[in-house]
């Protein structure tokens, strides 16, 4: 792999053992005009070091993001989920020993209260979702290559853990990458970046047990990331971060299963030198879907057609900072915010909604070791 600073070098190391705007303030007043807060994740092993969890401002007229409070007591938040109804957001704390997971009370968005913080029963928790029932939290152990399963209290505290999966790999060691539930909420998807596999399960929501349902195998060595699914559900497209391919899967809801349609580069013809894709978001009307580059720092930009059955790379776009780990779109639609983990920076590029491309950078604000935003509306 890489000589770029990341991750999973410091995750092994561990186991052996525009304008910018600095995200510094740690004022708590609620800021004037249109403003909504948002929520900044990032690591602390950077340097110059990230310091877990921020509130941030978002200017929902000018799109624009202003610095607010960090949160002490949540490390290494490296994937920010909400509940169903965003009272409560959840984050991993990846690079603690073990890893664990924290619960935060939003009643006051602008000044988040911990709630309680669990182990998240394996090393490296590095995503997780809530079910769509509100009962339990699922998180990806990207080190251990194991999906836990936690029951939620009713105010929305982390409780006990219900079960505990273990992937297995013949290649590589597993490396549970993502968990999420599936559009149609009867199935829990797992992605497994060293086991080149998707699986599919049913969560039994009484006892809180996963149940096996389809296990997808990918190519060998195209290190599956993370999976986003086309609004209409029929149709998911998976990253490939080790191959720097994006894969069309068809989706049969009834039956819990993938079926691969295409695969295709997130890189221009041509394009060489070190790469590996990490985040994919689809926009709400189904169009057009975004895919950071680390390594050529850039966003590929996807026209998608057939219904969501076809992709075609229409452009890559320079995310104005290094290593875009995390993208995601504002509730307009209007703008693309990328957090660049080793420039320390979260850029905001324009997008147009009827052709999906993407303008130079808007903004540039220093946030070390981004890693994730989350927009709360």
């Amino acid at each position: 792999m890489a000589t770029t600073p990341n991750r999973r070098a410091f995750l092994t190391a561990l186991g052996a053992m525009g304008a910018t705007t600095a995200l510094t303030g740690t004022s708590s007043a609620r800021p004037a005009g249109h403003h909504r807060p948002v929520y900044l994740g990032s690591f602390s092993w950077t340097d110059p070091p990230g310091k877990g969890f921020q509130v941030v401002a978002h200017d929902t007229t000018s799109g624009a993001l202003r610095p607010r409070s960090a949160i002490d007591g949540v490390p290494d938040a490296s994937w920010l989920a909400f509940s169903p109804q965003r009272r409560v957001l959840y984050t991993t704390n990846e690079l603690v020993p073990n890893g664990s997971v924290t619960a935060l009370d939003l009643d006051d968005p602008w000044n988040p209260r911990i709630l309680n913080t669990r182990s998240s029963e394996g090393a490296g928790p590095t995503h997780l979702s809530v079910h769509p029932t509100g009962r339990f939290l699922l998180t990806a152990n990207y080190t251990d290559g194991t999906v836990a399963v936690h029951r939620l209290e009713g105010n929305g505290a982390i409780g006990e853990s219900t079960d505990l999966v273990q992937h297995s790999a013949t290649r590589r060691a597993p490396k549970a990458h993502q968990v999420i539930t599936d559009p149609s909420g009867r199935w829990i998807i797992t992605v497994d970046l060293g086991a080149d596999a998707v699986h599919t399960y049913r969560l039994d929501t009484v006892t809180g047990k996963l149940r096996l349902n389809q296990r997808l195998s990918v190519q060998n060595g195209n290190g599956p990331r993370h999976v986003e699914f086309h609004p209409q559900g029929r149709y998911a497209y998976l990253v490939n971060e080790l191959a720097s391919t994006v894969t069309v899967l068809e989706w049969h809801a009834t039956s819990g299963e993938f079926t691969v349609v295409s695969t295709l580069d997130t890189r221009p013809p041509g394009a060489d030198g070190e790469n590996v894709p990490a985040e994919i978001v689809v926009d709400h009307a189904g169009r057009f879907c975004y895919v950071t580059n680390r390594g050529d720092d850039t966003v590929a930009v996807f026209t998608i057609g057939a219904r969501g059955a076809r992709l075609r790379l229409s452009e890559t776009v320079s995310t104005g900072g290094a290593w875009p780990r995390h993208c995601t779109l504002d509730a307009g639609q209007s703008w693309l915010y990328v957090s660049n983990q080793n420039s320390g920076t979260v850029t905001r590029l324009p997008r147009d909604r009827s052709t999906g491309r993407l303008g130079p950078v808007a903004e540039s604000v220093e946030a070390p070791g981004a890693v994730v935003l989350a927009l709360r509306s």
